[in-house]
């Protein structure tokens, strides 16, 4: 019973990194996520995700596919080289057949914006309850 109690106490919360250009949305997802017991890592652009030092405590992403300088897919792609494995979710407004094809060989969900429902969040949990802790 203490070392389940003390399993609990010590364990870092899940971090979900989000990568977006859009301050409110970046604000809106951490806010969200934050208040449902999830840490956030939030990033403007592509560059500050691939530099980010804490990428192994990274337990699901969410980036938008409209980035400035690539584009959400090439990210994942150089954070995938940069040995960052966790499972990820596109967030776009009306994806082409070659995003949608392209994600499908990612292994990436897409989730199309405007984000109305809970679809995301249920998504980003179902994934980060999968992989083992």
């Amino acid at each position: 019973m203490v070392r389940r109690i003390l399993d609990q106490v010590c364990r870092h919360p899940p971090v979900l990194a989000v990568v977006d250009d859009d301050p409110a949305v970046r604000h809106a997802l951490s806010f969200a996520f934050e208040t449902a017991g999830i840490s956030v890592a939030t990033f403007a652009d592509p560059e500050s995700a691939l530099a980010a030092s804490q990428q192994h405590d990274w337990r699901c992403l969410i980036i938008d596919q409209k980035l400035p300088q690539m584009n959400g897919l090439d990210l994942l792609g150089r954070l995938r080289v940069a040995g960052v494995s966790a499972p990820g979710i596109l967030i776009t407004t009306h994806p082409s057949r070659e995003t949608r094809a392209r994600a499908f060989a990612a292994g990436v969900e897409i989730i199309e914006k405007p984000l109305l429902d809970n679809q995301l969040a249920m998504k980003v949990r179902e994934l980060m309850d999968s992989i083992p802790r």
